[in-house]
């Protein structure tokens, strides 16, 4: 069985090397994002493995279909960027990895508020350079201020363990019921509640229809002055062109995002020595109360042997005619 990896990495060739593929599997690791110039790569190879940032449009699943695949075995748990009724007409099954580390999503979200909140890039750039005064590296005390969890899922309970060990209040946003709240000392509440009176806002919900631009001009100025927002979900959760009018009003007192709308062509490679092309994001690293990591919460060594593993498993299970975490 032929497959091929698409945005393929280095982390990823080990993290897969590592997971004992059956010997007669032949794996193509491709460093190309996959698009619509890209798929024909994959002509030839009846699994093909997509990363978060790879286009599984319907122009693009025509032409990998037309080539020869028949399984789409996604290396990510969202799966916002596939056109599922296009997958179906052409009959091309979609498995998803619907959970590998909670843990490194939960503990990431949490050093963006840590970095945020005690200056440590100021901080740690003072030093460096000999410069060992305190001047505007004040922060606060997270014990006892109120943190907003939206999205109550694996990721979003495991941030919302880790912040109630520091002392804090817990709102927690979701449309089900969420048990086991009780003993977090959380109370699970409606969004505008939570957008109001949470000193810290951290998105843990799937990028669905009605989740685009949760976080959007009207929900900015609900939220208390000051406040922190986190966003290691998807880009999209936020509209980032009224991030930039809040941060510069400071009605947005600091910002932490490991995802970007529109971070598909910038993410994952050395841009160093070009130019950033996007104003939007260019200006929100002009602010001193900003830190933008690139998608990185995922990458620890625990999520990627996840991530591995159970790519090997659903391939292998969908081989045998009997699929699992299926998508369609």
């Amino acid at each position: 069985m032929r497959i091929i990896l698409f945005s393929s990495k280095p982390y990823d060739r080990d993290s897969f090397a590592a997971a004992d593929l059956p010997a007669d599997w032949q794996v193509e690791f491709q460093e190309a994002r996959l698009d619509r110039h890209t798929a024909a790569l994959a002509t030839g190879c009846e699994v093909l493995c997509a990363f978060i940032n790879d286009e599984l449009s319907a122009a693009v699943l025509e032409r990998l279909a037309a080539g020869g695949t028949r399984l789409i075995a996604l290396r990510s748990a969202g799966y916002n960027h596939v056109d599922l009724q296009a997958a179906q007409r052409l009959g091309l099954a979609v498995v998803r990895v619907p959970a590998y580390s909670p843990y490194a999503i939960a503990e990431h979200s949490v050093a963006l508020i840590l970095a945020l909140n005690r200056r440590l890039p100021r901080a740690y750039n003072r030093t460096r350079e000999g410069d060992f005064s305190l001047h505007g590296l004040t922060g606060f005390d997270l014990h006892g201020k109120t943190i907003g969890v939206i999205g109550a899922g694996k990721i979003g309970l495991a941030f919302a363990r880790i912040m109630a060990g520091f002392g804090c209040q817990l709102l927690v946003q979701d449309p089900y019921p969420v048990s086991g709240l009780a003993e977090l000392g959380a109370r699970q509440v409606e969004l505008d509640e939570l957008i109001s009176s949470s000193d810290i806002i951290s998105l843990h919900c799937p990028l669905t229809d009605s989740s685009h631009h949760l976080i959007d001009a009207r929900r900015l100025a609900q939220m208390k002055r000051g406040a922190m927002l986190i966003n290691t979900g998807r880009g999209a959760l936020v509209d980032t062109p009224a991030l930039v009018e809040a941060l510069k009003s400071g009605q947005l007192g600091y910002l932490g995002l490991d995802v970007y709308e529109e971070e598909a062509e910038i993410f994952f490679e050395d841009r160093s020595d070009l130019p950033l092309q996007d104003d939007v994001l260019a200006r929100l690293l002009t602010f001193p109360n900003v830190i933008v990591t690139a998608h990185q919460a995922f990458l620890t060594r625990e999520a990627l042997a996840a991530i591995a593993q159970t790519t090997r498993d659903n391939i292998s299970a969908w081989a045998a005619g009997q699929p699992v975490n299926r998508v369609t």
